[in-house]
Order: structure tokens, then sequence, then C-alpha cells
């Protein structure tokens, strides 16, 4: 018989907010505890997060077993890390408490550097395995030219340390928690999943022209990916670059990173075969998706790890800089293409002749479907991630099954 367990998840995070980190914990969560009977693996998952609105309920249901419980850290409201970080005893006393009780858990699964270090405390506390992903580094952050908070390394190496488990999303940040000192074998790579019943191939489409249509999804339109794309497409003539991301579309026009970009587009003659999206819903995603003929991910450092693998699994071919994920996901030559970082006019010559073989893409297509469903579905994500609580676990004392009549007869 399967064993079952109860197993909490701890963000920081808005889990209504949308971001990769929202939605992987929501999802994972959906997944653990999908009913047996429906497939699935039938934990019982309680996600806590820290509440963010005060007229939110302090528990509601995600999916059947699965639920979200609201803590009382600070105030109500949404806070920097440094103001998160002024009330995380307040975070920690909130999951002590819930814990004490009869909510403990079998396993605590922090998501983030600011829920790990509230939960690590208690789960030391109370003798409970403790299983970490970070959903990024600090260094890698820096890389990329963002601000993170000063103590953020000191906090993540200190955790990653304390961890019985580490679940890196790919390999560059598991070479990255070495280098930090974490042990390597408290380390497995476990990527992120996609949803696979709302990025499929078939389904509706958003409206297109007679263009060959290429598209960007990114979370920062300033992460160097769209310049990239935007001076690469100056080698692809007769070809359009379609951008989602960014601001609501209302706001396009008064955002001085698409003011900056668009100006660029008309310098390289290209502005009338750019068009800017801003912000698309999730569930909007796999309809424009589904209008392109190839996803470029050009972003240097951090691509956002989710959108190669949800346009692989919309059958669109991905050409990305090997950086992040997408170095794992896209596999070069089967299900996408990688290109060096900065360099957009050997990208966009390469870019040129993609588009002009059909017999190529319509291969990768394939190959690209084939892979994100079957690698990368939440339901084999989430069982990959029960296998490593499971190794944190004591193994149940077996049970002796009786012999049936004909083995007791032999046995005689």
């Amino acid at each position: 018989m399967r064993r079952t367990h109860t197993i909490a998840l701890v963000t920081a995070a808005d889990l209504s907010d949308g971001t990769s980190h929202a939605t992987a914990v929501r999802e994972l969560a959906r997944s653990l505890a999908r009913p047996i009977d429906d497939g699935g693996l039938g934990h019982r998952v309680t996600v806590y997060a820290r509440r963010q609105d005060e007229n939110a309920k302090l528990r509601s249901r995600i999916a059947a077993g699965a639920a979200l419980q609201l803590l009382d850290a600070g105030p109500a409201a949404k806070l920097s890390d440094d103001e998160i970080l002024a009330h995380i005893g307040e975070f920690a006393d909130a999951l002590r408490r819930r814990w004490s009780r009869a909510a403990r858990p079998d396993v605590v699964h922090a998501h983030g550097w600011i829920a790990g270090l509230a939960a690590c405390a208690v789960a030391r506390e109370m003798d409970i395995p403790f299983v970490l992903s970070y959903h990024g580094l600090a260094a890698g952050e820096r890389g990329a030219g963002r601000t993170v908070h000063p103590a953020r390394m000191r906090v993540e190496t200190a955790v990653g340390r304390d961890a019985d488990i580490v679940l890196a999303a790919h390999t560059s940040e598991a070479e990255a928690l070495a280098r930090m000192g974490v042990p390597r074998p408290l380390t497995r790579v476990l990527p992120t999943g996609i949803d696979d019943t709302l990025f499929t191939p078939a389904g509706p489409a958003m409206p297109r022209g007679d263009r060959d249509r290429m598209v960007v999804v990114t979370r920062d339109l300033a992460d160097g990916g769209v310049e990239s794309a935007i001076r690469a497409l100056a080698h692809v003539p007769g070809a359009e670059l379609t951008i989602a991301g960014g601001p609501a579309r209302e706001e396009l026009e008064s955002d001085p990173v698409v003011h900056r970009l668009t100006v660029l587009a008309k310098e390289l003659h290209v502005a009338d075969r750019v068009v800017f999206l801003g912000d698309v819903p999730r569930k909007s995603l796999p309809k424009l998706l589904r209008t392109a003929r190839l996803a470029l991910s050009l972003a240097p450092t951090l691509p956002a790890p989710s959108i190669a693998i949800e346009a692989m699994a919309c059958g669109v071919p991905v050409v990305t800089t090997p950086a992040g994920a997408n170095a794992d996901s896209v596999l070069d030559g089967i299900t996408g293409l990688h290109v060096p970082a900065g360099r957009p006019a050997g990208v966009g010559r390469m870019l040129r002749r993609l588009l002009a073989e059909d017999t190529t893409l319509n291969g990768w297509s394939i190959a690209a479907v084939d892979r994100a469903h079957s690698r990368f579905a939440w339901n084999r994500i989430a069982a990959e991630t029960a296998r490593a609580y499971e190794r944190l676990l004591p193994t149940p004392e077996p049970v002796e099954e009786p012999a049936d009549d004909l083995a007791a007869a032999l046995a005689s």
C-alpha cells in the first residue's frame, strides 16, 4: 500500500501574484495532493504563507487534499525583504504554534531564502525533516544586475548547509550551491514543472498575419533578452517579433523600458515588425505561443525557468542562450537551439536560416512537445519531489501478508 504523508510547504511569496515562484508552489501542492484514485500521490499538503491582504481568508482550499494557511507576521500588506525580515521571528512563531498542535507535518519544504530562514529554525527545533528550494540565488540576481538584500547570500548559505536536502532548479544552480559550501551529497537537481493540460499544441490561438512570428515571453523587459531579439530581427527580413511581458498593455506608452526598446526598433528600421503586448495572463499564453514558429529566450543570465518549457509544450522550438534552467531543458539541435549571448547579428542569421527549414522546425516541434510533457509535467515533478522526501522519513515496518492456501500447502 502506498504511504501518504503530511507535508508543509512554506513560502513568503503571495500565492495570488502569478510569479513563477508562486505558481510553482501552488502547482506542487496540487500535484502532491492529487488523490490516489485519480493516479496521484494522495499526500496531505498545507502551504503556509504570510498574510499580505487583511481581507484574505486565513485558510482556503487549493485542491482536494491541499490547503493554503495564511499566517499573521507583521502587517497584512506587501512588504520588501527588509520589512519581512523585521518580522521573521513572528513568522517562525506562527509556524511553531501551528506545528506544535495536531498540524505537525512529516516533512517541511521551504521555498525561497526568507521562508527557509523562518522554517529551518522551527523544523530543527521540532526534529522535522527539512527540504529547501531557493527559486533563484543572490549570486545570480547580482550577476543579472539586480539589487539583492545584503544578508541574502549569507542566509542562503547557512540555511542550505543546515537542510537535509536542497532541491536545485537546474545544474548551474547546483554548481553554484557547491561553490557556496552546500555539500554536494545534499543537493538534488529537480526542475520546475508545467501545467500540461494548459500548455498543449492544440487549442485556440490568437490572430496572426502572414509573417513568420517569433515570440519573446519575459518577466523583465530590461533583462537583455528583448533588446537582443530586436537587434536579431534586423537580420530576419519578413519575420515579426511579438513581445509579452512588462507592464499592463494600457501602461506601455508610459513605460521607460518600452520607450527605449521602441526607439531601438525605429533606429534598426524594424518598428513595424515589433509588437508589444504588455503583461499577458498566464492562461492566455498558450494562445500566443501556438501562433509562433520560434520562441526566443536570449537573456544573458537568469531567463525565467518555466517559459522555455511552456513554449516547448505548445510545440514551439526554443532558441535560447544556454543560461540557467534553459541549458538543461532545451536540448540543442533537438528541441531548439543554443546560441551565444550578446551576438544578435549572428543569432539573426541563424534565425533566418531556421525559418526557411520547415522539416527541421517540424521535427524540433514534435520533440519539444514530447520532452516537455514527459519530463516536466507537474505530476512527474511532484513524484520526484516526494521521492526526495521519502529519503528523509523512516521506513515503515513490513507487514507480513498471509500465505494463500497453495503456498501454505507447498510450505508444509
